[in-house]
């Protein structure tokens, strides 16, 4: 078994539960709240801020000249390509670029993108590629389930297969690739590697519950926010 698909195989019940968490079920079914949808445009955008930073670290700590070029045109398509996607996607729910630009990072999105960024800059090159592997796994494992769950078209089918797409398979392809090498060139991080992956997929999980529950700062919640965050809690 590739290393890659050890990673996903250990954190198989992380991984199911990603598929069956509220916001993946409801978003495959074209029912989904449209503010929770909001939430997740507004902290992705500035989550992949922060993710094509860090693939531009990783670029610099490459050893290879393909993988180094890899890294550094990532980080540009997300910056070009996805973000606009992005700012399509708000266009239709009346969010400007500039409120995406100027909206504030949960405290989850804000732990999420803090780690990448640590991660990729006090941490070897193979420990860096573990921590953001789970992202692009994640997202088109969890697209898949969505399209195979998805009865027809709806207003949410351009997030299912943009991220279910032939670029973005051959994108984790290769992401999948520099994993396995890594960890066959360096046999010593597979540990951290491993470590890694499992915080970043756990994070992964944190944001859709994010998105689903529209978190704020506690400071900034209201009581109809404190409400429904807490509507679920055993005392």
């Amino acid at each position: 078994m590739d290393f890659s698909e050890y990673l996903v195989d250990i954190e198989d019940d992380l991984w199911k539960a990603q598929f069956e968490h509220p916001f993946v079920r409801e978003l495959a079914a074209g029912t989904l709240d449209e503010s929770a949808f909001r939430t997740w445009l507004e902290q992705d955008y500035r989550y992949l801020l922060d993710y094509a930073r860090t693939f531009a670290i990783l670029g610099t700590k490459a050893n290879g000249e393909s993988t180094m070029g890899r890294c550094f045109e990532v980080a540009t398509r997300v910056v070009g390509e996805e973000m606009d996607l992005h700012r399509s996607f708000a266009a239709e729910y009346g969010l400007s670029p500039e409120e995406l630009a100027g909206a504030r990072k949960t405290p989850t999105c804000e732990a999420y993108t803090n780690f990448l960024l640590r991660t990729a800059r006090e941490r070897p090159f193979p420990v860096g590629v573990a921590a953001v592997y789970p992202c692009g796994q994640g997202y088109l494992d969890v697209a898949a389930e969505m399209a195979a769950r998805a009865d027809g078209e709806h207003r949410y089918t351009p997030f299912i297969e943009k991220y279910t797409s032939d670029a973005f398979r051959e994108s984790v392809a290769w992401m999948r690739e520099v994993v396995d090498h890594c960890a066959e060139t360096h046999p010593s991080l597979r540990a951290e590697m491993e470590s890694a992956f499992r915080r970043s997929a756990e994070l992964e999980y944190a944001f859709w519950e994010m998105s689903y529950t529209e978190e704020r700062w506690p400071h900034e919640e209201d009581d109809a926010d404190r409400s429904k965050r807490t509507a679920g809690e055993v005392c």
